[in-house]
């Protein structure tokens, strides 16, 4: 009754030490006397197939020598076969999802095949049922235990459980995979092997600077962090140095002074103006560390570390193109598996200096927006930004400025000629020398906007700039001249549909190397401007004030400058964690306000 089964048990044991130590994670069946009898006149042949079958006891070390048979290989599934490129380091029996399993584990995967009975004929399926696991897909492994209520330590060992990534369209997520056994040695063979090979990726960070911006949107990040960041930061082992900022600037500051050869990564949990501050802050102690001179027009060098983004603001431009999702975990498991896409990065320098690195800048109606916005934070944010959208509609102006572009290089067949190294130089030298390649237009403009970066968000699925990428070497300059309301609220409502947003006369896109901006006008809207106090010719006169003062929406955050503003690209400066996306896979969200 009990014969066949205690022989299949004993074939996958010929290697084992002992009886004892298979019995730990297989059950034990009752056997008789007669089957002794049959077990010792059986006893020769077994050892005489002993050097064919390869045992999948536990646990077993494999040597680089390859399988005796292929006979072998069917047994326990054809892609189980030692190659010389993915040798078997070791080999143990492990029950998953209920079913006793044989694993293999190379430096490469986990292989497993349900352990079944050969049928008469000698001839199994069992290579059909086999899966495996890619272990650059796998991030953390411990040990799996039963515990009684308050206790902290020990426990029933259940065997191990690896975390690892899958991804789902455009989310990632975290998933287990349990590897039931109850032998304590075959398990410490195991997850030392494991360990061993995890530990191995070394793009995989493992202590990063994390600052948290607590105002930023529904002033929801510190619990973000602390719910979905924070757990799965400390389940793959990483150390997180956490700085919450008090105030604007704040992240700027520490990352000046704080010893980055300390971590493998910075990240920062907050909007776009977070992101922004902390992306500067970076690339502002390159420049330091290399001994640049910030108060002339430089080429700069590349940040020394990667910046992660986990988006918590209300628009999350940034995270949206490098993850093609606003969706916190994404952002997380993109830095815990160490995922990188280098960033093409702007520089904005005015009057000879710089003032700050960037992805994007608007001027014009994204600067107005923004800077009307910022005199009401005591709004909720969505109630802000379309109070700020619907009154500087109401009260939309040109600015009148000069602007200059410089195109950019293609080669034959219009190629783009790649902008890196020493080609990037000679941009940057070319951009602040001046040269006859340069082009100039003098007029009005209800908007202008300069990006490095396609700019994607739930409102723009295809993104702001969507003929541009995140590591081409070139930016995308969208002049929009000045024309009626109407139809410039027509072009705002194409960015969330699938009809080109750039289809219309007053629309121009060019792809650039450098811009220059300068405004004609002293100053622009006043403040206090209503449909009652406007009733000239909009679509040929700006309004003049005498403040000075032009507000720039760089990257979500406000800045005030007097006069021109030069905006050059480098490529690839700044490396994040993450992927080159084309467009969100969101469905579109359409501004109520138009």
């Amino acid at each position: 009754m009990f014969e066949s089964t205690r022989k299949s048990v004993n074939v996958l044991s010929s290697r084992s030490e002992s009886q004892e130590e298979l019995n730990e994670m297989q059950p034990v069946f009752p056997v008789s006397s007669g089957n002794r009898d049959k077990k010792k006149k059986k006893k020769k042949q077994q050892q005489q197939h002993k050097r064919e079958n390869r045992s999948a006891s536990v646990p077993q070390i494999c040597t680089e020598e390859p399988p005796a048979t292929v006979s072998e290989g069917k047994r326990i599934g054809e892609k189980c076969t030692v190659t010389s490129t993915d040798e078997p380091i070791v080999r143990g029996i492990f029950q998953i999802e209920k079913k006793s399993c044989d694993v293999v584990l190379t430096a490469t995967r986990i292989i497993w095949t349900p352990i079944q009975p050969e049928t008469p004929t000698g001839q199994s399926d069992i290579h059909r049922q086999e899966q495996h696991l890619e272990l650059r897909e796998v991030f953390a492994v411990k040990v799996k235990r039963r515990r009684s209520i308050g206790q902290q330590t020990g426990g029933t060992l259940l065997g191990l459980t690896l975390f690892h990534c899958v991804r789902k369209g455009p989310k990632l997520k975290d998933r287990v995979t349990h590897l039931s056994n109850l032998s304590a040695d075959h398990c410490e063979i195991w997850f030392k092997h494991l360990k061993d090979i995890l530990n191995g990726y070394q793009d995989r960070p493992k202590a990063l600077k994390v600052f948290v911006n607590p105002t930023s949107h529904r002033k929801e990040a510190y619990q973000l962090y602390k719910d979905d960041v924070a757990p799965l930061f400390k389940l793959a082992d990483i150390k997180a140095d956490v700085t919450v900022t008090e105030r604007k600037g704040h992240a700027l500051s520490v990352l000046k002074e704080c010893k980055l050869d300390e971590y493998d990564g910075v990240v920062v949990v907050g909007g776009d103006g977070s992101v922004a501050e902390v992306a500067h802050g970076l690339l502002l102690r390159a420049q330091m560390d290399a001994g640049r001179d910030t108060d002339s027009i430089f080429t700069p060098v590349r940040a020394s570390l990667p910046l992660g983004v986990i988006p918590a603001g209300s628009t999350d431009i940034v995270a949206y193109s490098v993850h093609g999702i606003r969706h916190p975990v994404t952002a997380t498991m993109h830095i815990i598996m160490g995922h990188r896409q280098a960033v093409d990065v702007c520089s904005f320098s005015s009057l000879g200096r710089l003032v700050r690195f960037g992805f994007s800048g608007m001027f014009g109606f994204g600067g107005r927006t923004l800077a009307l916005a910022e005199k009401h934070r005591w709004m909720p944010p969505h109630q802000r930004r379309e109070f700020a959208v619907i009154k500087t509609l109401a009260n939309l102006k040109p600015e009148d400025c000069e602007l200059s572009f410089l195109p950019l290089k293609q080669a034959q067949g219009g190629a783009v000629h790649p902008t890196s190294g020493e080609t990037a130089r000679s941009v940057n030298e070319e951009a602040s020398e001046g040269s006859e390649a340069w082009q100039s237009v003098q007029g009005l403009f209800l908007n202008i906007s300069v990006m490095a970066i396609p700019c994607l968000c739930s409102m723009a699925p295809r993104g702001l700039a969507p003929n541009t990428r995140l590591d081409n070497g070139s930016m995308a300059l969208i002049s929009v001249g000045n024309t009626s309301r109407s139809e410039f609220i027509k072009h705002l409502k194409r960015y969330s549909s699938v009809k080109n947003q750039f289809s219309f006369s007053f629309v121009e896109t060019h792809s650039v190397q450098a811009v220059k901006v300068r405004p004609l006008s002293r100053g622009g809207w006043p403040d206090d401007a209503s449909e009652e106090n406007v009733e000239f010719d909009s679509k040929h006169t700006p309004i003049i004030s005498s403040e000075g003062n032009f507000p720039w929406n760089i990257d979500g955050d406000l800045l005030e400058l007097p006069s021109e503003l030069l905006v050059r690209v480098h490529p690839q400066l700044v490396m994040l964690f993450g992927a080159n996306v084309e467009e969100t896979e969101e469905a579109p969200v359409k501004c109520s306000c138009i």
